[in-house]
């Protein structure tokens, strides 16, 4: 199993560039830019990525993340990531990156954006790995200052493909950047939303109902609800699940009772990813391979699971179409 999961044509759909900041390349960037951390060695660093909640992660998270400075930080750390996406026989992936974390300290769009996106598009012809860029509003900061970072990104359009809503969730309901998310719609941009990992179902029925979401990150907590399972059944939402973050985090106390495989029973379409994986434990085939192991997938869900990562991805329907044949004839020989 776990070797027809490595070789498992897939695509990730939630991953945060910022949460792919290992130990040692953060130590190495530290050091490039001369700066002083307060740790004293990779393992003292690592032993500090253990949390007890969303917020103790995020505190360390921002943390790791005054490491990136300059273009070349951002095309390290991006690049780094999509060479672990060769790697796992990922294809094709969605990368959130959250700007407010930079241009608060005053690092530009431009030196985000261009070092992130220089880097995909060499990946894409070193590495054979695809990408596409989900600009995220950082939701324990104000509607005002999305609407901020909404008018930098506009030079930037063509670089980026969605918007999302991350960060501390509880307290701060997408009803409150519901202006911005209509503002970004009108800019082209495909809106998503995390929702329903620490807020309940009220939370992911507003994603869906005042910000007009594609598809749901997280999602969990929408199995409060019948009538929000029916309706996300009914628009034809995917979940962007993210099992080794949900344990880590503590949203789900045990990998065991992790809700994934009851919702693919109730109809759901769920998709596997990693999160921030520097942070939670592992890349996607770490996530795939420990969550099959806990619920006893069978290689059947296993591939309806990869199918789901493409179908509902954000390429067009000619590149969908050429990944899920590869994928179907890897499935089919096996």
């Amino acid at each position: 199993m776990k070797q027809f999961i490595q070789n498992l044509p897939k695509a990730e759909l939630h991953l945060h560039i910022e949460g792919t900041l290992e130990p040692d390349l953060l130590f190495k960037i530290a050091k490039r830019n001369n700066l002083k951390i307060p740790y004293n060695t990779v393992e003292e660093l690592a032993k500090a990525y253990n949390f007890n909640c969303l917020q103790d992660f995020l505190d360390i998270y921002y943390q790791g993340a005054n490491v990136l400075i300059y273009e070349q930080d951002f095309y390290d750390l991006t690049y780094s990531y999509l060479k672990k996406c060769a790697e796992q026989n990922v294809r094709h992936t969605e990368i959130m990156f959250d700007p407010q974390t930079h241009t608060k300290r005053g690092i530009s769009f431009k030196t985000v954006i261009t070092g992130i996106s220089n880097a995909c598009a060499d990946a894409e012809v070193n590495l054979g790995v695809s990408s596409l860029l989900i600009m995220s509003y950082l939701r324990h900061l104000s509607e005002e200052d999305a609407f901020k970072t909404l008018q930098e990104s506009l030079p930037f359009k063509d670089k980026i493909t969605a918007v999302g809503l991350d960060s501390s969730e509880a307290g701060n309901p997408p009803s409150k950047f519901m202006k911005v998310f209509e503002a970004s719609i009108n800019e082209g941009y495909i809106p998503l939303a995390h929702a329903g990992e620490e807020g309940d179902a009220d939370y992911v029925w507003e994603a869906i109902d005042l910000l007009g979401i594609k598809r749901i990150d997280h999602g969990n907590n929408c199995l409060q609800d019948e009538n929000l399972i029916a309706d996300i059944i009914d628009r034809d939402l995917a979940l962007t699940i993210c099992p080794l973050s949900n344990t880590a985090l503590k949203v789900v106390d045990d990998l065991k009772n992790h809700p994934l495989k009851k919702m693919m029973d109730l109809g759901l379409k769920v998709t596997i990813n990693s999160d921030d994986p520097a942070y939670f434990g592992g890349h996607v085939n770490d996530n795939y391979i420990a969550i099959q192991k806990a619920l006893n997938l069978n290689k059947e869900e296993i591939y309806q699971i990869a199918k789901n990562s493409f179908q509902y991805s954000l390429i067009d329907d000619l590149k969908k179409e050429e990944y899920l044949i590869e994928l179907n004839n890897y499935y089919n020989n096996k």
